[in-house]
């Protein structure tokens, strides 16, 4: 086929980027060309060019309405619940050929019968039979609901969520009310967690709720006589995941400094503000139906990996895909909504450019200091190469210093903390059914001093009486 013949079949095929060409209508062996129906039903739709061979060859169809007949009855017959579909016959250099648009389905998964009932998905340009994960996710989605939606096996009543309600007062200046646990998708009527609640609980039960972080030693997980300089499983709630695996990433990580003639220019191995982004991702988005697998971070002297669980939405292969212009998908829209709230992503989310233009921004940036991201059918990985190996490569007769990392954790100060008015604002947001009589224990301030500092914070209430009301910390006004 003429490179303008390709233009013409690419109008022919819309807007859809998935598609399958065949040199005719297999009337033996129609799960050749059904497992696509199936695929692109259960997906985002797709179409099939019957008449066209493998290398753009125009070959047509001898009788195009009577293979159209047979497609439509074999779809009826073959295909549960039934797709929506269009067919159309177009005449191309004088020659048939059949276009069949299937549309992305409401009411997955599409089951092909072959004798037994079989689920396909497209992966990397193929369409392949689901896995048990695949076929759990295109259930959820067929009931118009996702796995953090889902109700879990465990009672509101049962679990802690201080880190919730620390990050929450944190970033947002007030406590986190009661009613915020239903209204963020946390919890039902009946008291019972969402899979999200769970997520986000101090104390998470969820096996494949972890972070297995690991400093090698070298530039391979083979490295010398020490295997690994530091390494940790984190386990808990998300917010506890999120933010201990960022305190790893910085004490395994340093900086370096030159000198201009009327500045300091510091350069890191690894942009926090991406690689956060990149963390963050990997927890809201990460595929939680994948049982025994979990969230990977591993430093080498070179680079800095960061593996999630479970493929891009769709399918989709993203180093096929333009990383700019890549939609923002969420697998787990409760999780993304709740780490909106925190201050963790933006709820209109923002594709990769949160975690490319801050390392765009560096002072002689060069393009191999992007990461480099993959993706296949159980996993999506971002590899971040050391930035600073790649400055002093191509900057070697420049005289450099190195900044020692900070291996100490951000503290609170103690218990007493410098200003005891903030100290007492934060202990009562996190732990609202608090007493005076326990703050003033845990301060080792007396009663009346913790009572005189509340007093003079018109913004911390007191709602209810006696052991059963609790503390809110209202806006500053």
């Amino acid at each position: 086929m003429a490179e303008d013949t390709l233009k013409d079949i690419s109008k022919y095929i819309g807007e859809t980027t998935e598609y399958d060409k065949k040199q005719e209508v297999e009337h033996r062996k129609v799960k050749s060309w059904l497992k696509s129906v199936s695929a692109f039903a259960n997906g985002e739709g797709g179409c099939l060019l019957f008449g066209i061979a493998d290398d753009d060859t125009i070959v047509g169809l001898a009788d195009a309405k009577r293979d159209a007949e047979f497609i439509s009855q074999k779809i009826k017959e073959r295909i549960d619940p039934v797709p929506q579909i269009n067919m159309k016959i177009e005449l191309v250099d004088g020659k048939d050929i059949l276009i069949l648009h299937v549309l992305s389905g409401n009411d997955t998964p599409y089951y092909m019968d072959d004798g037994a009932l079989e689920t396909f998905v497209r992966i990397d340009n193929e369409s392949v039979i689901a896995g048990a994960t695949e076929h759990k996710r295109l259930m959820l989605q067929g009931r118009n609901t996702s796995f953090d939606a889902r109700p879990s096996d465990e009672m509101f009543e049962d679990y802690a969520f201080s880190k919730l309600r620390s990050r929450y007062y944190a970033w947002n200046g007030s406590s986190f009310d009661n009613k915020f646990y239903r209204s963020f998708g946390l919890v039902d009527k009946d008291g019972i967690l969402t899979n999200a609640g769970l997520l986000m609980a101090d104390e998470c039960p969820l096996r494949q709720n972890r972070v297995f972080c690991t400093r090698w030693n070298g530039k391979t997980k083979a490295g010398g006589t020490i295997d690994a300089l530091d390494s940790t499983e984190i386990t808990g709630g998300l917010v506890t995941l999120l933010e201990d695996t960022m305190s790893f990433i910085r004490r395994n990580s340093r900086k370096m400094w030159y000198k201009e003639p009327m500045q300091r220019i510091e350069i890191p191995e690894y942009m926090e503000r991406s690689v956060m982004e990149a963390v963050t991702n990997s927890l809201a988005h990460r595929d939680y139906l994948i049982l025994g697998s979990e969230v990977h971070v591993d430093m080498y002297d070179d680079r800095l990996v960061i593996y999630s669980p479970g493929s891009m939405p769709e399918g989709r292969i993203i180093q096929e895909m333009n990383i700019e212009d890549i939609p923002a998908i969420r697998r787990n829209p409760v999780i993304a909504d709740i780490f909106a709230q925190l201050g963790f992503m933006e709820r209109k989310g923002s594709g990769m450019g949160k975690i490319i233009d801050p390392i765009k921004a560096l002072p002689n940036f060069s393009e191999k200091m992007l990461p480099k991201f993959f993706s296949d059918r159980a996993q999506f990985t971002i590899t971040f190469p050391n930035i600073i190996d790649i400055w002093e490569e191509e900057h070697p007769n420049m005289e450099t210093h190195y900044v020692e990392s900070d291996t100490q954790d951000d503290t609170e100060g103690g218990t007493q903390g410098d200003d005891l008015d903030k100290w007492i604002e934060q202990q009562v947001a996190i732990y609202p059914t608090i007493t005076t009589e326990e703050l003033a224990s845990s301060s080792g301030k007396g009663l009346r001093t913790i009572k005189r500092h509340i007093a003079k914070m018109p913004h911390i209430v007191y709602v209810g009486s006696g052991y059963s009301g609790h503390w809110e910390v209202k806006k500053k006004k």
